[in-house]
C-alpha cells in the first residue's frame, strides 16, 4: 500500500487542533488560519485515507470511530517526527544542547572567558565545551564538524571557502624577557641584538609559533631555539624562568606580569595577529551560533577601545 501524496503532516496538525478544540472556529484561531482552510484540510485529509472520519449534523462535524484511532496514533506520529528533526538536526550542530567552542590557548586569558559569559546570558540553557588547541589542529576539528566555531589566529593560507570569518581585534607580537633581563626597560628592542639569545617557541602549528618565524626571518636570522612547548602558559613560564626569550602576542600580557615584561619591537619587525572567529558557512544560521556571532561583534569595540 503506497501513502498517498495527499496524506501530509500539516493536515494531520489541522485534523489534532480539530479534535482537540471540537469545532472548525476554535480550531482555526488555534493555527491562524480560516475557518474554510480547516474544513478543506479535513476533507482533503479523508480523501487520502479513502475513508470518513466525521458525520455531518447541520453544521457540526461528529467524530466516527476512525476519527479516534487516527487522533491516537497520529499524536504519536506528529511527536516522533518532531523528536526525530530535532535529533537530526542535534547532530548536525543545529541549535544542539551542547555547544562545542575551540580556542587558542592564550585567548583564555580574557577573550573567552568574556565571549562565553556573554553566550551564556543569550543562551543559558546551552552547555559548552571548552577545546584548546593550535590553529591548525582547531581548524583541522572544524572542517570535521568535531567543532561549532573556533576562535583563531586568521590567515590566509587557513581558510578555506567552506569557512565564514569574523574579525575581533588585532593584537601585536612582542618580545618576551623575564624581569630581570636588560631588555625589561628598553622602550623597544631591536631583534638583531638577539641573534645570540635563546629562544623558546610553540610548535609547529600554532600561529605565534608561524608568526614568530615571520618576525625573526624579517630580522634577518635563525633563532637559537633551546626548547619547543605545546602551550603559551608553559612558555611564559620559561621565559619567567630565565631559560630564553620568546615571541608573544600582547594578550598574555596579564599572564606572569610580575615575573616578565613584553617589550615593543622595533617598528620593522612589527607584525600584528589578526584574531576572530571562524565557522562553517554550513551552519550559518544554526542559533547557537548566531548568538555566538553576536556576541563576538558586540567584543570588538570594547576590545579595541581598551
Amino acid at each position: 500500500m503506497q501513502i498517498d501524496e495527499e496524506l501530509t503532516l500539516k493536515k494531520l496538525e489541522v485534523f489534532l487542533a480539530f479534535m482537540r478544540s471540537g469545532n472548525l472556529s476554535k480550531a482555526a484561531a488555534e493555527l491562524n488560519t480560516s475557518n474554510v482552510s480547516v474544513h478543506r484540510a479535513i476533507h482533503s485529509l479523508e480523501s487520502a485515507l479513502r475513508c470518513p472520519l466525521f458525520k455531518h449534523e447541520g453544521r457540526n462535524l461528529i467524530p466516527l470511530e476512525s476519527a479516534y484511532v487516527l487522533e491516537e496514533k497520529a499524536q504519536k506520529l506528529v511527536q516522533d517526527v518532531l523528536e526525530t528533526v530535532r535529533q537530526t538536526r542535534e547532530a548536525a550542530g543545529f541549535s544542539a544542547e551542547r555547544f562545542k567552542l575551540g580556542a587558542l590557548y592564550s585567548l583564555t586569558v580574557k577573550t573567552v572567558p568574556q565571549l562565553i559569559m556573554g553566550l551564556k546570558l543569550r543562551r543559558s540553557e546551552l552547555n559548552i565545551d571548552l577545546i584548546l588547541g593550535s590553529n591548525v589542529d582547531l581548524l583541522y576539528k572544524l572542517k570535521n564538524m568535531e567543532l561549532d566555531a573556533i576562535l583563531i589566529s586568521l590567515d590566509d593560507s587557513l581558510i578555506n571557502p567552506d569557512c565564514e570569518q569574523l574579525l575581533l581585534f588585532a593584537d601585536d607580537i612582542f618580545l618576551a624577557v623575564p624581569t630581570n633581563s636588560p631588555f625589561a626597560e628598553q622602550a623597544e628592542v631591536d631583534l638583531a641584538d638577539l641573534r645570540d639569545a635563546t629562544f623558546i617557541t610553540l610548535t609547529q602549528g600554532f600561529a605565534t609559533h608561524r608568526d614568530s618565524a615571520r618576525v625573526f626571518n624579517q630580522a634577518g636570522f635563525e633563532p637559537n631555539v633551546g626548547m619547543q612547548v605545546n602551550d603559551i602558559f608553559t612558555l611564559l613560564s620559561m621565559v619567567s624562568s630565565g631559560v630564553g626569550y620568546a615571541l608573544l602576542p600582547g594578550r598574555v600580557a596579564a599572564v606572569y606580569e610580575n615575573r616578565i615584561r613584553l617589550i615593543p619591537l622595533q617598528p620593522r619587525y612589527r607584525l600584528q595577529q589578526q584574531i576572530g572567529v571562524v565557522f562553517l558557512k554550513s551552519k550559518e544560521r544554526d542559533p547557537n551560533l548566531l548568538a555566538l556571532v553576536a556576541e563576538c561583534r558586540m567584543y570588538r569595540p570594547r576590545s579595541n577601545s581598551s
